[in-house]
């Protein structure tokens, strides 16, 4: 207890100083309102362009694709005939076991962030946690983490230390909101054959079960989130079990899990846990606008007034997807494996990968990669549009990338060396986004549906100029109708030029700017001309 004296002192000094200094700042509300008022978009994020990603968890230790996880409690599906063939029965070994064979022994991340760097990266992202619900940091509030289990590191943490020391932008994935719903399969059961009814090992294992073995301690429960959409006893065929998962748990669901508020509670608490911990510069969530209601909303609430805190302002980038307009002025829009057919007048973001979200020996064995020169397809098309790209170069379970993926990487490279600057980072949409014979959806997983043509060309602009990359290179000479004196009357073209060459012969008419550019040499691929002139921009 204090004396009256000091009492008194305590009072004026708290008066004085609540007059000498400005309150503090009030909490964001966790509403799209407040939200969308306390938002900015950081110019770093709009200049940088280009991410790459390190997509990679304990799924890719089977090598065997994605979701893993879920698939091989599905029988009949390639990743549970996997299971059975490389690790036996899923009652008996279930997915808890492949979360401890994750070893990451050959990890070599100064190697990979200085490598990811030299392709062009602006940004670099860590997976923290998918969907199989094991994160891969220091986890204050989930005991199912990498510094108990497999690699028994701080996954994240020797990540950000690394992107951060080459001067790259660091960002994080969650995707552990829809664990609940997707381990549902792993409380099922074969529905055919020699072990039909036999219950998998999420439907039968507890923490004492853990006595003597290496996850002593930890509860399964925890890893496989608990029951919620459990197959009944007595489900018969193969194609009926698969039907119940596919209208049950399969859905991609953002409501909360109805008898399980402990899960959201704690998906807010690791979710904060993970902002507050790394100070990502960009958070990527893997949900359909937000998940949990409001409990979504206080989380990236919470993220905002974390960069609010330190900055005075935001300056941190959090993604979603499918986000309505309104949305979109809170947050940045994510299309994952997908294409816009228009300039959006706000940035956006698109994710997408040179194979497999988790890694796939087929894509290795098969060379089924995505190739270098279609990554710069997507990256011209999107800078075009006032977007970004973020592209995973899958990772195997020991840390290693393979040598089809250091080929493409050596390829992307070579072409932002030559083209980055001047036409990628710190570009900005032209009037039109381009010309050519290609239409393109807007929507998300439809980039499987696109080839380019001769003729398609993506304009971007910077520091006056006007940059058009062709992203194909073209054999005889291309005509750009949004350059003609039609279309551009008042316009006049002094000099065209090819980035990283010379002079070009071309030829201006009514119906278009015709261009001849010079054969491709050995590994040259989507050559990008630069015009300068009056009143183009």
């Amino acid at each position: 207890m204090v004396t009256r004296r000091g009492a008194l002192g305590s009072i004026g000094g708290a008066v004085a100083g609540a007059l000498a200094a400005p309150a503090a700042r009030a909490a964001t509300p966790a509403n799209w309102s407040a939200l969308a008022a306390a938002y900015r978009m950081p110019d770093w994020f709009r200049d940088a362009k280009f991410g790459i990603w390190a997509h990679w968890s304990a799924q890719c230790v089977p090598e065997f694709g994605d979701w893993y996880g879920r698939k091989m409690y599905i029988q009949g599906d390639p990743c549970y005939e996997h299971h059975l063939k490389t690790y036996g029965h899923p009652a008996d070994t279930g997915f808890l076991e492949i979360e401890n064979k994750w070893k990451a022994e050959h990890w070599d991340p100064e190697y990979l962030v200085k490598l990811y760097k030299k392709a062009g990266a602006r940004y670099f992202m860590a997976l923290a946690n998918h969907h199989d619900n094991l994160d891969a940091y220091d986890s204050r509030h989930h005991e199912w983490n990498t510094m108990r289990v497999g690699p028994k590191r701080d996954i994240v943490g020797t990540w950000e230390k690394i992107a951060r020391a080459q001067g790259l932008r660091f960002g994080v994935s969650n995707h552990s909101s829809h664990a609940w719903h997707w381990w549902q399969p792993a409380y099922g059961y074969d529905a055919e054959g020699p072990r039909a009814g036999q219950r998998y090992d999420a439907f039968r294992l507890t923490r004492a079960d853990g006595k003597g073995k290496w996850w002593e301690g930890l509860d399964p429960q925890q890893l496989y989130t608990g029951p919620a959409m459990v197959p009944p006893d007595g489900i018969a065929s193969v194609a009926a079990m698969n039907d119940f998962h596919e209208t049950h748990s399969r859905r991609w669901m953002e409501f909360a899990p109805e008898n399980n508020p402990h899960f959201v509670a704690k998906w807010l608490l690791r979710q904060k846990d993970l902002a507050e911990k790394y100070h990502p510069d960009i958070i990527y969530f893997d949900n359909y606008a937000l998940p949990f209601g409001t409990v979504g909303l206080e989380a990236l609430a919470h993220y905002y007034d974390l960069s609010i805190a330190k900055h005075g302002q935001v300056e941190v980038v959090a993604t979603a997807k499918t986000l309505t307009p309104y949305q979109r002025t809170a947050l940045v829009d994510d299309v994952e494996r997908g294409f816009l057919d228009h300039i959006r007048s706000e940035p956006w973001q698109t994710c997408t990968c040179i194979g497999d979200w988790h890694y796939s020996r087929w894509r290795y064995d098969a060379k089924a990669y995505v190739p270098a020169a279609k990554v710069i397809q997507r990256l011209c098309d999107v800078v075009s549009k006032n977007g970004n790209l973020l592209l995973s170069i899958p990772m195997r379970g020991d840390g290693t990338i393979d040598g089809e993926e250091e080929k493409i990487l050596a390829g992307i490279t070579r072409w932002m060396a030559r083209n980055g600057d001047a036409a990628i980072y710190g570009s900005r949409p032209w009037r039109v986004f381009g010309e050519g014979p290609s239409q393109l959806g807007s929507g998300m997983h439809n980039e499987g549906k696109v080839e380019f043509k001769p003729g398609d060309v993506r304009y971007t602009t910077k520091n006056g100029a006007l940059f058009v990359a062709f992203l194909v290179w073209p054999d005889e000479p291309v005509s750009l109708a949004a350059l003609g004196k039609d279309a551009m009357p008042d316009a006049e073209i002094s000099r065209v030029t090819l980035v990283g060459g010379g002079r070009l012969k071309t030829e201006r008419f009514g119906t278009g700017l015709t261009i001849t550019l010079p054969r491709a040499r050995k590994d040259e691929m989507i050559p990008v001309v630069r015009i300068d002139g009056g009143g183009l921009i």
